[in-house]
């Protein structure tokens, strides 16, 4: 069991816990929503993918976008997950939806995320799919 991200307290008064399924995903969330330079004691951390929101919709925005998470996600992530597929959609409206299919490298179960971010999106709260089977 892993703490759960954000830090909180549940129903017990304890503090509350994340399954392994779940880590992973806030992990994930944690290096694509960070800001490089948010982190004072490690200011490369992250990926400035909430930055890219502002930016003209089109193919080079999900090029871009594409490239950010896969290249963060290898970065910092690169020993707990394999990074299957990133897919982009944006709606011209400044909602980009990214999804995520990956790896967990100690279990070898295949899961994906979806995580939205832009002026509509709820604090860009993810869209979780379950654990998908093996092939």
């Amino acid at each position: 069991m892993h703490v759960g991200h954000p830090f909180r307290v549940d129903g017990n008064g304890r503090t509350a816990v994340a399954t392994e399924d779940d880590y992973v995903r806030q992990l994930i969330e944690q290096v694509l929503f960070t800001a490089p330079g948010e982190r004072v004691n490690r200011p490369d951390f992250g990926t400035g993918l909430a930055g890219l929101v502002f930016e003209p919709a089109g193919d080079e925005l999900r090029a871009a976008v594409e490239y950010v998470v896969q290249a963060g996600l290898q970065r910092w992530l690169g020993d707990v997950v394999q990074v299957e597929d990133v897919s982009v959609a944006d709606d011209g409206l400044g909602d980009l939806s990214v999804t995520v299919s990956y790896v967990t490298l100690s279990s070898q179960e295949r899961a994906a995320v979806t995580l939205r971010s832009g002026p509509s999106a709820t604090g860009a709260l993810p869209i979780t799919t379950p654990p998908m089977a093996a092939p």
